[in-house]
């Protein structure tokens, strides 16, 4: 049996291979987040065949004040629980496991797009995504922690296999990480267990809303790749709680440097990132970033540079990438 094919156990859910897809923004859904039949259609067409083990549904947004980009997908409310269900069932009915990211964009959010003010850990430039903030106080952080643990029971009312937080690509959770975005001199700033702090507490939350059974991954930043920011350093102590806390599953990509690294010469972006953290953690890691070729997820795999495989833009731009991919290994 190849690496790639060999099934993963995680808690009572089974991954027949070590293949999935990452989430991956499409702006397909309706003006108000709602499921729309292209977001349907588009899922369907990616899960058809079964020969991706887990998908991981593209970034949706908590409240409206954490809404990132128009028709972007919608967790904010008890009404999309009957359309998200739909999803769900298109990719189980497919074969295939599926989780739903959830996210707040904190200062990358616009007020064009949310019509409300724009909020962070700090009033400081979002070097990503070009926007100042007002700084959350306690009880706007309050409000975010219960939005994602009312988020994470829609998901699990919806028939999905498990929640993935978004904590990555300059977004909220990412910028509490951050020293660049995070200057707060309360219990939410300073050292790297205080910026993690909201992260333990949303955990904690969700987990206690949605009980032992349901997953939680959580998709980090594991480095800014900037002066100031975020290290694998960081990340490894950080990585360490979240598997205390609760998380299942570590999604590795990067921080304010987004999807790629520059300059960045290797088989995977983010592979030093999961080898470092793979050794402080024994729970499953996905790696994600630049893997195009069937052959070099095989080799990441056996060289244990990560337990799973995220491939994007190869299937974003052909659905049988997978299909042709895993029988070119039995």
């Amino acid at each position: 049996m190849t690496y790639l094919n060999k099934p993963l156990q995680i808690g009572n859910l089974t991954l027949f291979n070590r293949l999935i897809m990452p989430p991956m923004a499409t702006s397909k859904g309706q003006e108000d987040g709602k499921i729309s039949k292209a977001v349907l259609e588009y899922y369907n067409e990616k899960s058809k065949g079964g020969d991706i083990s887990l998908i991981i549904i593209e970034h949706s947004f908590i409240n409206q004040q954490g809404k990132a980009s128009n028709q972007q997908l919608s967790v904010a409310e008890d009404s999309v629980v009957e359309g998200l269900s739909e999803l769900a069932d298109i990719v189980h009915n497919n074969g295939s496991k599926v989780v739903m990211q959830i996210n707040h964009a904190g200062s990358a959010a616009k007020n064009e797009v949310t019509g409300l003010e724009v909020v962070g850990p700090s009033a400081i430039f979002n070097p990503r995504l070009g926007s100042v903030p007002i700084e959350l106080n306690d009880v706007g952080i309050k409000h975010i922690i219960k939005s994602f643990k009312d988020a994470a029971v829609r998901v699990k009312a919806a028939g999905f296999d498990g929640v993935e937080i978004h904590s990555a690509h300059g977004y909220l959770l990412n910028q509490f990480f951050s020293p660049l975005t995070n200057k707060r001199q309360d219990q939410y700033g300073g050292d790297v267990h205080n910026r993690i702090r909201i992260h333990l507490e949303i955990i904690k939350e969700v987990r206690e809303a949605v009980g032992e059974d349901f997953l939680i991954l959580l998709r980090l930043g594991a480095s800014d790749y900037m002066e100031g920011g975020t290290t694998i350093e960081d990340s490894k102590i950080a990585v360490k709680e979240f598997e205390k806390a609760g998380v299942a599953i570590l999604d590795i990509s990067g921080g304010f440097n987004g999807f790629t690294v520059p300059g960045f010469v290797g088989k995977a972006y983010f592979e030093s990132l999961t080898e470092a953290i793979k050794e402080v953690v024994s729970i499953p890691v996905i790696l994600t970033g630049g893997i195009t070729e069937v052959q070099v997820a095989e080799e990441l795999l056996m060289e244990g540079k990560a337990d799973l495989i995220g491939v994007g833009r190869s299937i974003y731009n052909d659905s049988t990438w997978a299909k042709k991919a895993i029988e070119s290994f039995r």
